[in-house]
């Protein structure tokens, strides 16, 4: 059975199929060949609500690095082709109360 892994604030991405990369903070086990169910939210949901599933995914590739090590490129990868990376680490940071020196997951993905 897949582990669900949320996308909330990509949720239009995912469903565009635009979105090939995401950092996290955890998922320190996570490895390559794990396939996930991408999900619109995982946690708090209401009273009767259930997680819905948006497609699944598989890992191609999970590595740790500092959050400001981002490319233009992988902003891109990452669903916001308009944000420099700049904009993308105080989004990330703003959403995840960390650091742009926090150590992150890079996960490269693919659609199944």
């Amino acid at each position: 059975m897949p582990k669900n892994m949320s996308f909330m604030l990509t949720t239009e991405q995912i469903r565009n199929k635009t979105k090939t990369v995401t950092r996290r903070l955890g998922w320190d086990g996570l490895r390559a060949g794990t396939i996930l169910n991408a999900c619109e939210k995982c946690q708090g949901l209401k009273a009767g609500e259930k997680i819905k599933v948006i497609c699944q995914i598989r890992v191609k590739l999970v590595r740790k690095q500092p959050l400001n090590y981002i490319t233009l490129e992988d902003c891109k990868r990452e669903g916001f082709p308009e944000m420099s990376t700049k904009e993308f680490v105080k989004f990330f940071c703003e959403h995840n109360e960390c650091t742009p020196y926090t150590l992150v997951n890079r996960i490269e993905f693919e659609y199944l």
